[in-house]
């Protein structure tokens, strides 16, 4: 595997995870649940939040630049990567959202580490 190919990778895997936190953080702002509840249309809440719409674009660009990854290298070398999303993602609620890190989490996490290293020495 390339330098330049792990860091499309990387790429993509990055902006998917800030892709989350950016929906997380939007979905998170006062009136976005009433829209669910009946309370106005969910399109125009979800279009009308920057931060929604931003980490959907965002989304986009990063399954963009995954499509460019595809195209170089086999889907079952590829997609063992999408896990480090899982643990920057992850990271990033505990950090910005204050969400709670329990014991079998981060356990859970090492274990998708542990796997994305053997597949990425495999290739």
């Amino acid at each position: 595997m390339t330098a330049r190919l792990l860091l499309l990778i990387l790429t993509s895997v990055g902006m998917s995870s800030l892709a989350q936190i950016m929906l997380k953080f939007g979905m998170s702002k006062p009136g976005m649940q009433g829209p669910f509840d009946g309370a106005g249309p969910v399109a125009l809440a979800f279009a009308t939040n920057p931060f929604v719409v931003g980490g959907l674009a965002l989304y986009g660009l990063g399954a963009m630049v995954w499509l460019a990854v595809l195209a170089r290298i086999d889907v079952s070398v590829a997609y063992p990567f999408v896990g480090l999303g899982f643990i920057l993602t992850m990271a990033l609620g505990y950090w910005l959202f204050n969400e709670p890190l329990s014991t079998a989490r981060v356990l859970g996490t090492l274990l998708i580490v542990s796997g994305v290293v053997l597949v990425a020495r495999s290739a």
